[in-house]
Order: structure tokens, then C-alpha cells, then sequence
């Protein structure tokens, strides 16, 4: 798995064999959405349209939003609402405005109720207009104090008439000194003139309309995201993705040996075949003493997903070839008496089977004793008239450390590992005839269970 590249039939893997396991992370991550909505209060959103007729750039729509959205409007706008409990820093905070197509400016209000947000929403909107107003020049007061452009032309018109009236006051002669005087005032009206020209030309005011809203704001018939379905999806389907993630993580991080190269490497023992075993549920109980066993058990958590999906193998008897014709190596290899002791990773119930099958195919010509050994604290049986141990695991079980463990035993009992066997399940593709029973493959020597002697 650490050098695969992950594939979708790894994903289908995952869901098909930890499904009882994702079920129950689905309902806690949507309970835990469902809680989590529960802390936060209902939020409803609306929005006001605000129109700005004329010729309007972009960079300008973006500053006119940023307007809206600003302190000075949404300050004046609190002050006006006066809503207790909810300071000018929190309703900035529930105040957005954006430039839409159109020269539109959409001024959107959150709040906890949905007339609340339509208020909000409208009384930004106006707020936004008068200041924007007001910064253009485009305000109501009288004529005596006005400082705005208009202001500013009436002065313009009353300096040219001063001008006139100097140069009409000014020697009618022609002399230098005069005809220099009318000279420098006509210079100076007419830099007043392009000076107002451009002045007009650069006030906003002079070349666009007034901004003008378009209706009050809809009011809101449903809660501003994230709901509370929302989150609890959310939640579901972010427990569930941690979860995929979390198995492809362990699996890409796994050091399970998965070729029979590396197993036999990792044993320091030749590998003299591999032998097949049907695929079956196998002990429908949970394994191990405890009661995390048995909820690993219910989970399906116990058994493993990163397993290719068994391949179909031909008949039985097909299958019994591989174990006589291991048999007959063992015959070949193996001085007289052939007596082997048969190793068997403890919890490894593929390798458990097939080492059955072997003893069976065996019949006393090698006489193969099966012990079971803990990878956690190995132990063999010491030597006695054995002439050596075989090795019996399935593959992508073990780790190489693990694996070397159980060497390091066989070599403190004064066992040579002859050899190395990797069983591997397939599906039975064929129909078992009535004559062949489970009785057929009972070992043909007592098995033992856990390893008492020797040393560690």
C-alpha cells in the first residue's frame, strides 16, 4: 500500500469493509454538527440595492462599497437603530457591500431576527447615500453658508465681474503702465476660467447623478448559511472523510511486509511455496479477551480492509496440488526422521488454516507439529528430534521486526527455519461435493496450542 497509488477501488475498499465503522463516525459528526449549530443563534441576511447613475470605473465602484461598508456610515446608521446590546464594533460586523453589474452597490445586513436585518439593511443604504451626498457637494444648506461647488462658481462669476471692473477703471490710455495692467488682468481671468473648467471637470458631482435606492430590502424567509442542516452534513461528512484519510494515512505508513521476497528476507529463510485458502467470515466472536474487543468486533474493525479482494481459485483439488507439492519438497529436503515443527503467528487464522491443510496433505510423511507463537513475546518449543521449524504466515499480517522476532525464537530453541510458507485467501469458485467434509482436513497430529518451553 505505501508504494500504490491510491485508486478508487482502494476508496470502494474502505467503505465496503469498514462500513459499520463509518456508519457510527457519520451519526457522531452529524451530532456533533447538530451541537454545534446549537451554540450559534439563527442569522438572517438581506440586501439593499443602491443605484449610481452615470459613468462609474471600477476602481470607483470598489471605493463607493468600501464607503458603504465603512465606520462613518455604519455609525451613523447604529446611531440611528439604537439597538441595545449590540455595539457599533458588532454591527460593522454584520454590515457587507459589494459592486454588482450595473453601477449597483448591494449593501447586505445580518441580525438575529429577519425584520432586524431588513432595518439594517435599509437604514445603511440611507445612511450611504447622505454621506455619499454630502462628500460630493450635493447638500441642502443655505446659500449664505454653502461651501460646495456651487459656492464656488458664484465666487468665480463675482471675481470676473471684479476683473471687469478694473480693467474698465484702468487708464483708457495708451500707455505702457495701462495697456501692461489690462494685460496681466486679462491673464488672470482667463487662468480663472481654465482652473473652474477643469474644477468641473474633476468634481463627480458635476458629471453624475445622485445615487438613488432601489426599494427597501425583501425580507428574509430563511436563515443565512450555515444553517443547522448544513452543519450537521457538514459534520457527517467531515467525520467521514477524517476517517478515509485516517485508513489510507495507517496504510501508507504501515511496515507489513507484502511480498513472499520480504518475508523470507526479513526470516533469513528460503521461501519453498505459497498455498491457498478459501475465504470465509471466520470467527464470528470478537478475538481477544475484553470489551474492546468485542466493540472492535461489532465495528468491523477487527478484520482487515487493506487486503485485495480474494481472486477466484479453481476447485479443491486444485488447490490440494500446492500442499502435496510442498510436501513432497519437504520429503526431498528434509533428513530422516522427517519431523518438523510448524510455526504459526499467533491471530493469523489464514496462516492457521493453511497449516491445517498442510498437516492433512502431510499424513506423517513429514510429521509437521503446529504450534502457535506470539509475535509480541515469541517462543518455541527447545529441539528434540525435530529437524527443523517451517514457517507458515500470510502475507501483509507481519512487520519485519516481528518477523524477525520469531527467527531469533526458532534460533534460541535450537530450531533451523528450513523454510518459508505464505498462504493467501481466494473464493472458492467451485461447488464442494457431498462426499468431501471439514473432517477431511483435520491435521493428522494433535496440534499444539501456546509454546511452553524453550527459552525467548
Amino acid at each position: 500500500m505505501s508504494d500504490d497509488t491510491i485508486r478508487l477501488v482502494t476508496i470502494g475498499r474502505i467503505l465496503r469493509r469498514r462500513r459499520r465503522l463509518l456508519a457510527v463516525l457519520v451519526v457522531v459528526g452529524a451530532l456533533v454538527g447538530y451541537g454545534t449549530s446549537m451554540l450559534f443563534p439563527p442569522r438572517y441576511t438581506t440586501s439593499t440595492s443602491v443605484l449610481l447613475a452615470g459613468q462609474w470605473e471600477e476602481r470607483e465602484l470598489l471605493t463607493q462599497a468600501e464607503i458603504a461598508a465603512s465606520s462613518a456610515v455604519v455609525d451613523r446608521a447604529a446611531g440611528t437603530l439604537d439597538w441595545s446590546g449590540v455595539s457599533d464594533s458588532e454591527l460593522r460586523d454584520q454590515v457587507s457591500a459589494t459592486a454588482a453589474d450595473g453601477n449597483i452597490i448591494k449593501i447586505s445586513g445580518t441580525a438575529e431576527t429577519p425584520g432586524r436585518a431588513q432595518r439594517l439593511s435599509d437604514e445603511v443604504a440611507q445612511q450611504f447615500v447622505t454621506f455619499a451626498s454630502r462628500i460630493a457637494g450635493d447638500t441642502t444648506e443655505e446659500p449664505e453658508t454653502a461651501t460646495g461647488p456651487e459656492a464656488l462658481r458664484k465666487k468665480v462669476a463675482e471675481t470676473n465681474r471684479r476683473i471687469t471692473d478694473l480693467a474698465n477703471a484702468a487708464d483708457p490710455g495708451q500707455t505702457v503702465e495701462s495697456v501692461q495692467a489690462r494685460t496681466e488682468l486679462e491673464k488672470l481671468r482667463t487662468a480663472l476660467q481654465e482652473a473652474m473648467q477643469k474644477l468641473e471637470e474633476a468634481d463627480p458631482a458635476s458629471n453624475k447623478a445622485g445615487m438613488v435606492v432601489m426599494g427597501p430590502a425583501a425580507r428574509p424567509t430563511g436563515e443565512a448559511p450555515p444553517t443547522r442542516l448544513q452543519l450537521t452534513v457538514g459534520g457527517a461528512l467531515l467525520f467521514l472523510l477524517v476517517a478515509v484519510i485516517g485508513h489510507l494515512a495507517a496504510a501508507r505508513m504501515s511496515r507489513r511486509l507484502r511480498t513472499e521476497a520480504e518475508i523470507a528476507a526479513a526470516l533469513g529463510s528460503p521461501l519453498l511455496g505459497t498455498v491457498d485458502v478459501p475465504g470465509e467470515r471466520s470467527a464470528q466472536r470478537p478475538r481477544g479477551p475484553g470489551p474492546w474487543a468485542r466493540v472492535r468486533w461489532l465495528l468491523g474493525a477487527d478484520t482487515r480492509w487493506d487486503i485485495p479482494t480474494p481472486q477466484v481459485s479453481g476447485d479443491e483439488a486444485a488447490r490440494q496440488i500446492r500442499y502435496r507439492r510442498l510436501c513432497a519438497r519437504l520429503r526431498t529436503q528434509l533428513p530422516a526422521p522427517r519431523r518438523l515443527l510448524v510455526v504459526v503467528p499467533e491471530g493469523d487464522e489464514i496462516a492457521r488454516r493453511a497449516a491445517g491443510q498442510l498437516v492433512a496433505e502431510a499424513k506423517n510423511d513429514p510429521l509437521l507439529q503446529v504450534v502457535d507463537v506470539s509475535v509480541s513475546q515469541p517462543m518455541v518449543p527447545d529441539r528434540d528430534t525435530e529437524s527443523g521449524a517451517l514457517v507458515v504466515l500470510s502475507a501483509g499480517s507481519w512487520t519485519a521486526v516481528e518477523l524477525g522476532g520469531i527467527a531469533e525464537a526458532c534460533a534460541d530453541g535450537r530450531h533451523e527455519v528450513v523454510g518459508v510458507v505464505v498462504a493467501g485467501t481466494v473464493r472458492d469458485g467451485s461447488t464442494r461435493s457431498a462426499g468431501h467434509r471439514a473432517d477431511d482436513a483435520t491435521p493428522a497430529l494433535a496440534v499444539r496450542g501456546h509454546a511452553t518451553g524453550g527459552s525467548v
